[in-house]
């Protein structure tokens, strides 16, 4: 259930990560996806392991204006796996479903809902 709500909201503009898969592909693939990523999660759960393109990240400077010779005049963008975000998304959705039925956060940790 989750998975399926998650894909129907990915951008199709979502940056290609370091696996080569990009937003418009998930979200094309839609239903039939959804065996398939809910094995992948499954797989990783159980295993308490993730494949190792998840693990990595394309880094590239964007610049925010000022002396270009000066690093702090930078900042950083990471190009991570669309694949694994979207499944991050799934557990964040489902561990906050999990807290608000058990009532388990306090009411002033905002940081955890969503907003």
């Amino acid at each position: 259930m989750f998975i399926r709500k998650i894909l129907a909201k990915i951008g199709r503009n979502k940056s290609i990560g370091p696996d080569g898969f990009n937003g418009e592909i998930l979200k094309l693939g839609g239903e039939a996806m959804t065996p398939h990523l809910t094995r992948l999660l499954e797989i990783s759960l159980n295993n308490a392991n993730i494949p190792s393109d998840w693990e990595k990240a394309t880094v590239v400077p964007i610049y925010k204006g000022g002396d270009r010779s000066a690093l702090s005049k930078y900042r950083s963008i990471s190009s991570t796996s669309v694949v694994c975000k979207q499944l991050e998304h799934v557990i964040a959705g489902y561990l906050r479903q999990v807290w608000d039925k058990n009532d388990w956060l306090y009411e002033g940790k905002h940081e955890f809902g969503p907003g």
